[in-house]
This record gives structure tokens, sequence and C-alpha cells, in this order.
């Protein structure tokens, strides 16, 4: 019986961000029509890691738009850490953009266990998706990340346009990184987005298939996009090598209902993992 890992996020800053990732509805330049406010209430964060571990969510991950994370930040998900630990026997995960290895050691002391960094894309695409900051920024705050002790989760995001040999421009990197976790994003188009999504079921079938076969021993994650591109067969990709996926609303569009995606993962065979 093969185990599945669920994870759930948080979106606890939403919108604030002057990057202009082309892929990102949290961007201001784009002006795309979507719920922002500068922090979530650290009540309603526990109050939404308890309802993860009710849906037997393994991981709960603390999410802040923007481009890294700062001093306020630091501190604000410092406070959500320590209050989720307190209430919630949970894996803590943080996402919170670039990071240096000082603020990184803040994190894991509050309570956090993971912190999730994409690299997004190759190397040699991302400036055609990016220009605010650079890919190399985001190498080295995955490499601070291990250099602290923290597990990685480390991914991408695909149907932007990118090549083959961007993603295997991709792989390379990530093979250099070595991350317990990958989470496989398939880009959710938005009228406000200058990009246009590039792909069908077949290529984000081929897409969980090559990072499964590349990444035996890492958590394959089926990410933002998941109902998008895989529609009712999503367990498909769990068949085809992907071990993980998110369960609920992610950051800034609707996900399926848990209690649904719980009811066909038992339906279909598959256990759902106890811890991250």
């Amino acid at each position: 019986m093969k185990k599945i890992y669920l994870c759930a996020i948080s979106n606890i800053r939403s919108g604030a961000c002057n990057e202009d990732c082309r892929f990102c509805t949290q961007s201001v330049k784009w002006g795309a029509d979507i719920n922002r406010y500068k922090e979530k209430s650290i009540e309603t964060i526990v109050n939404e890691a308890k309802l993860a571990k009710k849906n037997r969510a393994s991981g709960f991950c603390l999410v802040t738009s923007g481009k890294g994370l700062d001093e306020k930040t630091l501190e604000y998900v410092c406070r959500a850490a320590e209050a989720v630990k307190k209430e919630v026997d949970i894996t803590l995960i943080a996402c919170n953009g670039t990071a240096d290895k000082e603020s990184l050691k803040e994190l894991k002391n509050a309570g956090v266990k993971i912190y999730n960094h994409n690299l997004e894309t190759s190397r040699e695409y991302y400036p055609k998706i990016c220009s605010t900051h650079t890919w190399d920024e985001r190498f080295e705050t995955c490499e601070n990340i291990k250099s602290v002790g923290l597990r990685l989760c480390c991914g991408g995001i695909f149907g932007m346009g990118e090549g083959e040999e961007d993603i295997q421009s991709l792989i390379n990197s990530l093979k250099k990184l070595k991350p317990d976790g990958i989470p496989l994003n398939f880009f959710i188009e938005n009228p406000k987005l200058p990009l246009k999504a590039t792909h069908n079921k077949d290529f984000a079938i081929n897409i969980v298939k090559k990072f499964a076969n590349e990444f035996k021993e890492a958590i394959i994650m089926l990410a933002g996009g998941r109902e998008l591109v895989f529609g009712d067969s999503w367990t498909e990709a769990l068949k085809r090598g992907a071990n993980s996926i998110v369960i609920g609303d992610y950051l800034t569009t609707k996900g399926e209902k848990p209690d649904k995606d719980l009811e066909i993962l038992i339906k279909e065979g598959f256990e759902i993992a106890n811890e991250c």
C-alpha cells in the first residue's frame, strides 16, 4: 500500500509583493483580483493548523508574499510558528522567500522543521519570468537552508513556456541541492498575468514520471494546478510516482475540499502518512 503525504498551506500575508514574477498573482505589478492583506491573525493561523491536522495533513506551511525574510516578517512568522507548535502536533514548514542563515536559524528555533523555496525553473529561463531578483539568489537561499539543518523543500512551476532543456537544467540544479521534498506546480493562468499556460495532462504526467525517476528518495508533491491539469484523474499521477499532495486551498486559488480528496485516496487504496 503506497503511503501519501498530505500538506496544507496557510497564506498568512497575501498580495504584498513588489517583485515582477510573471507567473504570480501576488505581485502588485499585475493587479490581479485577489484577496490582499498584511497579516492574518495568529488565532486564525492556529485554527487553520488544527483543521489541517483534522484533515490528516502531516505538514502545515506558513507562507508570506514578498521577496524575502526581512526582520518584521521573521518576527511574525516566528510568533505564528510558536503559537501553532504550542497547540497542534504537526510538522511546521515556512515559505518566506530569500533568507540568510541567521534568519533561518531563528525559524528553526521557533519550531520550523522544513523551509520551502522553489527554484521555479532553470537558471537560463528565469530572466524571462522575473527581472527583479535573480535565480542565483534563490539557489543561495536553498544552500543556506541546508547549512543550518532545516530540511529543504524545493521544486518548480511547469507550463510557463519553458523547453525540455530547461526542465533538465532544473533537474540538474536540484540534484546538487538534494531536496527532501519537490513540489511540482503547474502554471495557473490569470487574465491579468502576461503568461499563458503551455501544459496539458500528458505533459504533467511526464513531468511527474521524470521527477519520480530522478529523485527516488524525495517526496514528490502534486501542488498548485493539480486540479487544473489532471481533473478528477489526479490519482493517476500518484500511481506514476508522486507521493504527496497539497490539500485544501492554495495561495490565491481554491483547491478541492479535503474530505473529497481523502475519500478518493482511501477508496483507491492509498495509505495516509501520519508524519512528514
